[in-house]
Formats: structure tokens, sequence, C-alpha cells
């Protein structure tokens, strides 16, 4: 067969610009339909016909997820939630990203939910006694909480500046140390080893002010000041700063840049263990493990954990030189060092870590940030696997809780935010510690001034009474896919037996809609999403509990929600096209094209298009319709058989194409 292809054919595809850019203009023959460059004429009849049909956008999805369900579905797109245990800090709830994304959330505020399948309302808190203490000019705070029991009373035991004062769990306060009187010195350290308290402040003695190291049984009130013991001065030496640890059957203390270790019973000051050679030293926090003492600092921007290993050659062990067990990034300050079931935690001027501590030598390896915090944290308190921070709660001042139970990654634990003062803003919580033995916490905050409506307080947290409303808000909802969807119904499991609640969409530009409103005892059914309105990329949802309208001791229980969504993307179409490809045609016109060999070209033109996998620019004459596709499918139909004068190779080619715009 001789080739009859010459010089004046089309190019199969343009060689200069993108495939979808080309386009085919008719000329004398009248094509009906072109794919980029390449026209053809269309030859449809019932066997085989021009077709549109939409595109199939969803498939069948198997599920092998640890929980069944939703992934086998074939309708609905369902996203639920049973459990919020693993705490906030997520911004997408995407399960596809591991098993903790799918207990998690985004934010939540004066809610629990720390046991599974389970939120609930936390304890309010009461306003005792006033704080007078403001944050010094070295960034420490003037008063810390510590967990003390007296007699048969339990309580805290509060240093504020000037004043140490006990405070029982009802409110009742007991004067413990009054440091009023003219020319009196602020405390400057205080601890306790359950049966009596150490402190040190300045005073003056034999007419120079020093150092003096006091010692009080914890029974004690300041109406008796006879039970109040001096254990020693110490001459030239001056308090700057001081933090009082009691320890391994002793009382660590640093003073200014020196280290201590003193004896319950000591009657003077002893040779400091440890002398740092920068003067501006600030020591922070004192703890222990069980091999090493540890003692915490800063100087400027920098900062660092000491160790202090333990050396029993003498009838008490003594601390050895110390050793820097941990430095901290340049600008991040600790304030506070509390061991507890083996690790570390550590407050810093950025949040909270966490270290583990070695059992053999007591060397620390820290973690990165477990949560960033927007106050300094100056204190902790641990009780079963939890352990509480002092922080703010948005704007108020609060705690926030940390489980070392549930490690979402190294050294990475779950947190929510816990208690709060509702209605106070401004101030920053400086002090935390359980009320004695009982369950419940008590956190102090700083003055922010000398006058009476700037000074701080005392927060107990209630026996009985719940907060009078609390929220839990999920992290945007994609399911895993940027596409647009259509957000339709939500249905919320709550027990509203003891409460209300109020369920809000949250845009992906963080506006908030008010979709439901659910008073105590309401049935609670499935509600629509009716804002905001049309397509979305993402939403998320905010669950406000409010706390029963007759009694405060009960809560609601919220345990869960499903959303239902559909996808919103583009239709595309599928169009087949059954074209003629022959060796010869005729247009309408009687105007012919082709040549021996001219169909088999044609076929193996479009086909190299096929190939490319690109799109192309398809144009309908009959109608005018122009689109960009890419082809789906090639489906030549060949049924002439060869004679003695032509090959009898040409057909029908049925060319689907998928429309993409």
């Amino acid at each position: 067969m001789v080739s009859k292809k010459d010089v004046t054919e089309d190019l199969p595809y343009s060689l200069s610009n993108p495939i979808s850019s080309v386009s085919y203009t008719l000329t004398a023959e009248d094509y009906d339909v072109s794919f980029g460059t390449l026209p053809f004429f269309l030859g449809a009849s019932d066997e085989f016909p021009y077709r549109r049909q939409t595109a199939p956008y969803r498939k069948q999805q198997i599920d092998q997820s640890n929980e069944p369900g939703e992934q086998s579905l074939s309708n609905w797109w369902l996203r639920s939630q049973s459990s919020f245990h693993k705490g906030t800090g997520i911004t997408y709830y995407d399960p596809s990203a591991g098993e903790s994304v799918a207990y998690r959330f985004s934010d939540s505020k004066g809610v629990d939910v720390w046991t599974k399948g389970k939120v609930t309302l936390l304890k309010d808190t009461t306003s005792t006694h006033y704080i007078t203490g403001q944050l010094r000019s070295n960034g420490r705070p003037s008063q810390t909480l510590r967990s003390i029991k007296w007699n048969s009373t339990s309580g805290v035991l509060l240093w504020d500046e000037y004043d140490v004062d006990k405070i029982a769990a009802d409110g009742t306060l007991t004067h413990f140390i009054d440091y009023l009187e003219a020319g009196a010195e602020p405390v400057r350290g205080i601890c306790d080893d359950g049966t009596n308290a150490y402190w040190i402040s300045n005073a003056v003695a034999g007419g120079a002010n020093k150092l003096h190291m006091f010692k009080k049984p914890l029974t004690g009130s300041s109406a008796n000041t006879g039970d109040e013991t001096t254990m020693f001065t110490a001459t030239g030496l001056v308090i700057s700063n001081g933090v009082l640890e009691y320890v391994k059957d002793r009382v660590v203390m640093a003073v200014n840049n020196s280290v201590y270790e003193v004896s319950t019973g000591a009657t003077s000051l002893p040779s400091p263990v440890y002398t740092h050679s920068d003067t501006d030293i600030v020591f922070s926090s004192i703890t222990a493990s069980g091999p090493a003492i540890y003692v915490a600092g800063y100087s400027g921007i920098q900062s660092s954990i000491f160790k202090f290993t333990l050396n029993s050659s003498g009838v008490m062990p003594t601390l050895t030189s110390a050793i820097t067990a941990a430095e901290m990034p340049v600008g991040e300050v600790i304030h506070k060092i509390y061991y507890y079931l083996g690790y570390m935690m550590i407050g810093t001027n950025k949040g909270v870590r966490a270290a583990i501590v070695s059992d053999q030598d007591g060397s620390i390896n820290y973690g990165p940030l477990i949560v960033e915090t927007t106050q300094p944290v100056y204190d902790f308190a641990a009780r079963d696997k939890y352990v509480w921070a002092t922080t703010k709660v948005g704007t108020n001042p609060g705690l926030i809780r940390i489980n070392l139970g549930e490690e979402i990654e190294t050294l990475r634990f779950a947190y929510a935010n816990d208690i709060y003062k509702s209605d106070v803003t401004g101030y920053t919580t400086t002090g935390l510690a359980f009320i004695g033995d009982t369950g419940r916490l008590a956190f102090c905050t700083n003055a922010v001034g000398s006058t009476t409506p700037d000074r701080g307080y005392i927060q107990l947290e209630s026996a009985t009474a719940y907060l009078s409303s609390g929220y839990i808000q999920t992290g945007y909802i994609r399911y895993a896919t940027l596409e647009d969807k259509v957000f339709k119904t939500i249905h919320t499991n709550m027990d509203n037996t003891n409460g209300g609640l109020t369920v809000q969409s949250i845009s992906k530009s963080g506006n908030e809609y008010t979709i439901a409103n659910f008073n105590q005892g309401d049935g609670i059914e499935e509600i629509a999403v009716a804002y905001p309105q049309g397509v979305q990329e993402y939403m998320s949802f905010r669950f406000t509990m409010t706390r029963s309208t007759t009694n405060t001791a009960v809560t609601p229980i919220f345990s869960g929600y499903q959303l239902k969504a559909l996808p919103a993307i583009a239709r595309q179409r599928l169009i087949q096209y059954p074209v003629l490809c022959y060796d010869s045609e005729t247009d309408k016109f009687g105007n012919q094209k082709g040549y021996e060999g001219y169909s088999f070209f044609r076929i193996n033109q479009i086909e190299v298009l096929e190939s490319l996998g690109d799109t192309i620019r398809v144009q309908d004459f009959r109608n005018g319709e122009t689109y960009l596709g890419v082809i789906e499918e090639l489906n030549f139909i060949n049924k002439t058989p060869p004679s003695s004068r032509f090959s009898g190779f040409g057909g029908v080619l049925l060319v689907t194409i998928r429309s993409v715009s």
C-alpha cells in the first residue's frame, strides 16, 4: 500500500502550544466534531448513539477502620465522635491522621472530658482570701500555695508577700505569719514537711539586715508567736531571691546564687554546696527524684536545670557538685520543676514540657512543649495520672490538666482546660495546690495594683456546685478532602435531664451560627445545618452545656455527635461521540475527504492524544459547544471485510470524553 499523506495533512497535535489551547477551524469540509485538531464526521445510529451521562464522582468504600460502619456506607458522608478523652490541640478532625485524633478536639472551657464517652461540666470556684503581692521585677510571683493538714483540718498554706495564711476547705482563714508591721521585710521563700513550715526573710539583727530562717508548727497561728522559732541568722547575707523545698528529709535552699542543704534542726547556715558563677542568676524551683535533687534557674534569657547526685558516705547523704542536667532553648525561662510518676514537669514562660528521669543516675531528657500558654507556668499539682498547671483559660485565670496516661506522641500528653474563675480577667494564675487530702483544688492569682480593686484572690473548687455553663468545640471537619461539601444534619447524644444544650456551627472564616437550642428536659432531635449557607470546604461545631436550672449539684452529660454531609464537587460528564473513521468520507455537501490508509492514520493520531493523558479542546460544531476534556476511552468497530480493491479497514470510532470544565 502506498501512503498518500503529504505536507497538507493536519499534525496530530501542536508542537508549540499546550494541547488544551489548540482547536480546529472549519475549512472546506463541514465536520461535526473535533478533538484538538482532529476533525470527524458523526455517525450516530441506533447501534452507536451519541450519549451524555454524569461521570461517577463517588466510589464504594470498604470499611477497614477500628470503628466499623461509617466508611462502608455509599450515601451519606458521616462523621461521628463518641469520646473526647485524648484532649485538645487539633485544628482538623481527620481520623486518618491516627487513632488519637478521633478522640481529640479543638477547644473546651468549663467541661471535664477525661471519662471515655462522657463530657460533663467542671466544678465552680469560690473566691476567698484576697492577694496583695504583685509579680516581682525578676519575673517571679510573690505567692505560692501548698497542700497542708493541721489537726483534722484540710486546707492550703498561702504565702503572699508579707503574709502567710492557712485557708481551710470551707474558706475559713487563719493568719499564720503577719509581717505587715512597719519596716518588716517580706517572706522570701517557704516550704513545709507536713508538720512544720520553714521560711526565710531578711530581718534586722545586731544592727544589720540579714537572712533569717524560721520554723513554726502548721498547727500554729500568728496569734501565738511563742511557737515561732528562729533557726539561725546569717551575717553578711541579704536575700534578693530565695526558694526552698523540703526533699529527702532536708530543706534544700537556694539564696541569691548559692544552693544550701539545711537540716530541719539546723542552728546555723551551712556552707553552700554549690555557688553559681553568675551573681545575677535567679533560682526558681527545686524538686527531687530517686537518685538526685534538681534546682532550676535562669539568667536573662538563659535557663538551666542543675542536678545534685546523692552521696551515701555519711550518716545522711550529702549533695555533691552541681551538674547541668538540661538547658532550655534560648528565650525559654524555667519557673517550676515538679517530679511525678517518673516524669519531671517543666513549667516555663512558654508553656509545659515533660522530661523522662532516669532511675539510675537521675539524668533527664525533656520533650517538646505539650502546650503553649499565654502566661508563664508557675506551679503544678498532681493526683492519680493527672498533673494540673497554672495558666489562663481563655482570658480567665485557671488551670489546665495533663493526662500522663494518654501519651499522644513521645513526651507529649493529652491536655485540656480545667477549672477557672469565669468572671475575672486580667490576672495571672500564680499558685496551685490540693486542699489538704481532699480531691478539691485551690489556685491563686497575683495582684495587679496596690488598691483594693486590683487585688488577686484565692479560688477554692466547690465541693458540689458545677459551673453554670461550659463548651467543647470540634476540630474542623473536612472528611480528609479539600473538595466542597454540603453539610446537611447533625445529631447530638446528650442526657439533658439536668441541663440544656446549644449547638453552634463555625465556618471556615470563624463565623459562629446558633443552629439549635435545647432546654433542660427537651427531646433532642437531629437538626439541619442551616448555617453557614452554601457549600463549605470544612466547618466545626461547638456544643455548649448549661447547668440545671433547679439544682447546681448536677450536670448534663454529653456523649457525642454524628454529622451528615454530601460531596459538592462539580459534576463531570461522560460524552460518547460515535464518529466515522473510513479511508474515504463525504460531508453533507458532497465534499470528499480521505485516501487509502486514512482511517488507520487518524486512529493513530487520536491514540497519541489519549496516551498523553492531557486535556484537549473538544468542539461540537452542531450546537457550538466547546469545552476541555480528557479522552476516557477509545473503541474502534470495524465491520467491513476486505475486498479485491480495498483493504476494508474503516468503521465507527467511539470516542468517550470526560469533561473537566
